[in-house]
């Protein structure tokens, strides 16, 4: 059963070496991520996952001891999901970056409790599909907790990845709305090909955990809201 999950963005400009000047604004919604990490810890969870969006090619589950890198973006640094058992053959699926941000901000906030997986969600999954994974997670053990890494619209402004869409402000509203207060209907009824068109990579995801909290009776908190670079960042712990 679920008993904590935290939602969190997952640009990859959270890691302040990949920010290099500009980290410090985002040093507010770092903060915030590590306040939502710190509600999973207190949650005793058995079993951390650690999902987020990903292509149709990277998309499933991913063992603890997984690698991910941030070269891609210019930075020589390496992360790790987790420990991996002593005999665990060696992952031979990267993580992706969504899950790469997760894993550095497990390290960053110094994870030692549950052991900790990954799931990588393609982007292209419809809501029932989405909600089902997390129902299938969610009884993974007694007591999960699960780190929901995922952006809003990328469309808040003209500068932003995806150009100025005027729907863009709305639809993260009404997400972060339904993040902060655990609204599960709200976010089963996410428009799939609207977040395509605003970029909303966190749609799925989403979707997951409002499936992994069926039945659960969670509460939903907001700790952070704002689009730098005009793009949706939202920070939530559920508990």
């Amino acid at each position: 059963m679920l008993v904590a999950a935290a939602v969190c963005p997952c640009p990859p400009l959270l890691v302040p070496e990949v920010a290099a000047g500009a980290a410090p604004e985002l040093d507010a919604a770092r903060d915030a991520c590590l306040d939502a990490v710190g509600v999973l810890a207190a949650s005793r969870p058995e079993l951390l996952v650690v999902v987020g969006p990903g292509d149709d090619r990277s998309a499933g589950p991913r063992p603890a001891g997984a690698r991910g890198s941030f070269r891609g973006v210019g930075v020589d640094l390496d992360v790790t999901l987790g420990d991996a058992p002593p005999d665990a053959a060696a992952p031979d699926r990267p993580l992706p970056q969504s899950l790469a941000v997760g894993a550095w901000l497990l390290g960053r906030a110094r994870w030692t409790g549950a052991p900790v997986e990954g799931f990588v969600l393609a982007e292209s999954e419809g809501a029932p599909e989405c909600a089902a994974v997390g129902g299938s997670l969610a009884r993974r053990a007694e007591r999960v907790a699960l780190l929901v890494m995922g952006d809003g619209s990328a469309c808040r402004t003209l500068k932003a990845p995806g150009y100025l869409d005027e729907r863009a402000a709305a639809f993260d509203a009404g997400a972060t709305e339904a993040l902060g207060s655990a609204d599960l209907d709200a976010l089963a009824a996410l428009d799939v090909a609207l977040a395509r068109e605003l970029k909303a990579a966190g749609r799925a995801p989403w979707q997951l955990l409002g499936g992994a909290a069926r039945d659960a009776g969670l509460a939903g908190r907001l700790l952070y809201e704002d689009a730098p670079y005009g793009v949706g960042y939202t920070v939530a712990a559920w508990s």
